[in-house]
């Protein structure tokens, strides 16, 4: 995943990331993280303007599947 938030020098695990970013990382299109968003599927957090996907709930979704 590129463009991922909260990683810093001290090799910090990433705690979010993009809507495009999540989508590539399980192999589905962003309207089907969309809808997982609008759902309540999926957490995520608004930062200025972007749309940030948290990756413990990727994950979740994932395990669950």
């Amino acid at each position: 995943m590129s463009n991922l938030v909260n990683t810093t020098e001290n090799d910090m695990e990433p705690i979010c990331c993009s809507v495009q970013d999540a989508a590539k990382s399980i192999g589905v299109c962003r309207a089907t993280i969309y809808n997982w968003m609008r759902d309540g599927r999926l957490q995520t957090s608004r930062v200025g303007g972007r749309r940030l996907v948290k990756i413990e709930g990727v994950k979740r979704l994932v395990e669950a599947a």
